[in-house]
Order: structure tokens, then C-alpha cells, then sequence
């Protein structure tokens, strides 16, 4: 047979080799996808509520180190065991009813219970294409390159929840990633990083040519200190900078609403942390904590980002977009524009960490159009942001009576 290799980039997945194998003999043919970009920083996993037809057919890339579970078969397709792929909820279902079926000729013949209770299973499994009963599908890539489609993109999908994590260490090992341990800087070498520029070595995430990342101190006035990572490749001229908070999680919750009533409005510097979503109430649109990352810039420069994002995804506006969607999307975009200065429109940033920022023109005075309320984060909040479980006083006696 013969086998066509293709490399091609993708805004959304950055880069892809698309493999295609036909045979002239049995008129066979297989296609796979393998990424070709760099690993994502965060793994990435996606729950699913599959509950009607339509949600069959939402399209989904799947790489090789990618898991899919179904929990309520207590079905699992481990990483690993399949070639990457470009398809839908019913395509990977199909694909794991196929593999099962292969060798069940085989298997009658050598132990028919076990091909029994898998041809049980496999009847299982087609009856959740015709969508009875809800059931659940996970997709958990610790290379953060898989992706489920939001048919209702830019909107918020209440049937999705996409979480990013932290890879564990086995999980590192697994992607033949090393776990570099750094070496903890004395308390005062703090000061000393406050006036200095620090640079490291990285890889471009357009292009993948070695680059350089500067990373420094700031402190924001009538606010706090944050950490801007800046990267610039001097191969495509490509630029991006991201922003970390540098201090504790607050006690409470912050949500700040603006109402924007006069062009101005757009220079407002803003620190949108990564736990922070974007709401825009006449516009109906919701941008969910962790989406664009943690971004330093102006009110105009995160509706830019904000509508760059919706034009990059080629499930939206690319060659996989339908016709009723695309038109959504670009009435949306003109009046995203809108915005900026002609419609008067309230944005409302919801941080449960307390660490994002919308500059206040009148400091230290009351700003008219901008309103901060500080609230009691909720017991699904505090689990996300990792705080049920976590314990700073009294730890050390505990551990000490447990020994």
C-alpha cells in the first residue's frame, strides 16, 4: 500500500501530521493525525454530558497519549493503546466497538464465555449512539493537545467542563518530559528580582524555534504584585506575553462591573488572573476562567484577544463550521466592535481568587462606572481553586502525633 504523510498547522491545535494509507489489493485505508507541536504546559480534560443525537456528532481530536472513559460502562480506552484521530463521540465508540469485535471469531472458538460477556458489552456500547439514557464521556490528555467541540461557541456550554491540571510527576515520565526541580531562591532574593529582568530559554510556541522569555516583578498601583512573562522570536515575529499573580489567594472573591459609557473607557489597564471570567451581559457572552490565561493589557486589548480567539478556531469561523453557526459567530464579532465606544455595554470580570484588576481613573477617589464587590467564595469554588484540602497551621503537630 501506500502511505501519504502530510504537515500541516492548524490555529487552534498549532501543528499536525495527517496520515492517510490505501491499499489497491483490499481496497483498505486507514487515516491517523499525530501532533507535531510542543506540549502544552497544562494537561487538559474534558467532561462531557452526552445527552441527545446532536451531541454524538460533536467533532473531537483525540491524540495518542489521550484516555477516554465512560464511566457509567466503567469503560476505558487507556493512552497509548490507539493512534491519534481526528472524529466524533460516535466515530471513537465505533472505533472501540470495531476493535472489539476483531478477534471474537477467535474467541468463540477458544473460550465462549469470555466472547459472550464481550459481545454483552459491545451491545452495550451501540445502544449509546442511539442516546437513550444520558451518559458521561471524558477526554483527559496530559499533553493538553485534545479537543472537544462547543457547538455553542462563543457562549458558554453548560453540557462541557473543561479542566486544566498540573501533570503529575508519572504523568511527566510518561511524555518523556524530565521533572526539573528548581533550586528555592533565599527569602531576600526577592528584592533583588524586583529590578532585574530575568530570561530563560524556551521554544517558540508558533513556529518552535528556540526563543527567549523575560520575566519580571511588578507592582501594580492600588493593587499588588504580579510576574509578566514576556516571549519574543526573533524566527516568525511572533509575541505574547502572559501574566502570574505574585502573591496569596484573598480571603474572598472579587467581581468587578464596568459600565462602559464613553470610548475612553478601552485604555483602562486590566490584570485578568487565570482564574478570572469575562461576562458581557448584552452580548450574552461568557468567557470561562482558565480561557486566554492570565493576561496584563487594556480593556480594548482583551476584546481583541476575545475576538481573536472566536476567529482562530476552525470549529467556528474554519472549513468545519456550518453555515448557521458562521453567521452567529460573525454578528457576534460586529458587535464585539460595537463595543468599543459606539454601544454602552456592562463587562463584568469574576475572579473567586480576588487577584485580577480593573483600573479605578479616579484613584484613590470612587469611580462612578466601576463597582467592586467582594463575596464568600462557595464549597464548588474553594475545590476548584484547590483550598478544601490545603492546610497551613497546625500541620506540623499532626504530623508529628501521626508518627
Amino acid at each position: 500500500g501506500v502511505t501519504r504523510l502530510l504537515l500541516t498547522r492548524i490555529p487552534f491545535f498549532k501543528e499536525i501530521i495527517v496520515s492517510s494509507f490505501s491499499c489497491d489489493s483490499c481496497s483498505w485505508s486507514n487515516t491517523e493525525i499525530q501532533s507535531a507541536g510542543r506540549i502544552q504546559e497544562q494537561g487538559v480534560r474534558y467532561t462531557l454530558a452526552v445527552t441527545s443525537r446532536q451531541d454524538m456528532n460533536r467533532e473531537v481530536v483525540k491524540t495518542d497519549c489521550a484516555s477516554a472513559r465512560i464511566p457509567e460502562l466503567d469503560f476505558e480506552i487507556p493512552a497509548f493503546s490507539q493512534k491519534g484521530v481526528l472524529t466524533t463521540i460516535e466515530g471513537i465508540i465505533d472505533r472501540a466497538v470495531a476493535g472489539l469485535e476483531q478477534d471474537q471469531p477467535a474467541r468463540r472458538a477458544t473460550d465462549k464465555e469470555v466472547a459472550r460477556k464481550i459481545d454483552e458489552f459491545i451491545g452495550k456500547l451501540k445502544q449509546l449512539k442511539e442516546v437513550n439514557s444520558p451518559f458521561t464521556f471524558i477526554l483527559d490528555d496530559p499533553s493538553g493537545n485534545s479537543f472537544v467541540e462547543n457547538p455553542h461557541a462563543p457562549q458558554r456550554d453548560e453540557a462541557l467542563v473543561v479542566t486544566h491540571y498540573r501533570r503529575s510527576p508519572q504523568q511527566s515520565a510518561m511524555l518523556g518530559l524530565e521533572g526539573e526541580e528548581v533550586d528555592a531562591k533565599p527569602p531576600d532574593a526577592a528584592e533583588d528580582l524586583r529590578d532585574e529582568v530575568l530570561q530563560f530559554n524556551t521554544n517558540c510556541p508558533e513556529c518552535n524555534a528556540p526563543a527567549s522569555t523575560n520575566m519580571k516583578l511588578v507592582q501594580i498601583p492600588h493593587f499588588k504584585e504580579v510576574i509578566i512573562m514576556a516571549t519574543n522570536c526573533d524566527s516568525c515575529g511572533h509575541r505574547t506575553n502572559e501574566v502570574k499573580s505574585g502573591g496569596a489567594i484573598e480571603p474572598r472573591g472579587t467581581r468587578i462591573t464596568l459600565r462602559i459609557t464613553d470610548p475612553s473607557d478601552m485604555t483602562r489597564d486590566i490584570l485578568k488572573s487565570e482564574t478570572c471570567s469575562v461576562e458581557i451581559p448584552e452580548l450574552e457572552f461568557e468567557l470561562g476562567m482558565g480561557a486566554l490565561g492570565g493576561k496584563f493589557t487594556t480593556l480594548e486589548g482583551l476584546l481583541k484577544d476575545i475576538r481573536d480567539l472566536v476567529e482562530k478556531n476552525p470549529f467556528t469561523l474554519g472549513d468545519s463550521s456550518t453555515p448557521s453557526r458562521t453567521g452567529k459567530l460573525q454578528e457576534f464579532i460586529g458587535k464585539l466592535q460595537d463595543v468599543k465606544g459606539k454601544t454602552q455595554a456592562h463587562f463584568i470580570m469574576d475572579d473567586p481568587a480576588g487577584n485580577s484588576y480593573l483600573q479605578n481613573v479616579y484613584a484613590p477617589e470612587e469611580d462612578p462606572e466601576l463597582r467592586v464587590q467582594r463575596y464568600e467564595r462557595t464549597f464548588e469554588q474553594n475545590e476548584e481553586l484547590g483550598l478544601n484540602d490545603m492546610k497551613t497551621e497546625g500541620y506540623e503537630t499532626e504530623a508529628a502525633k501521626g508518627r
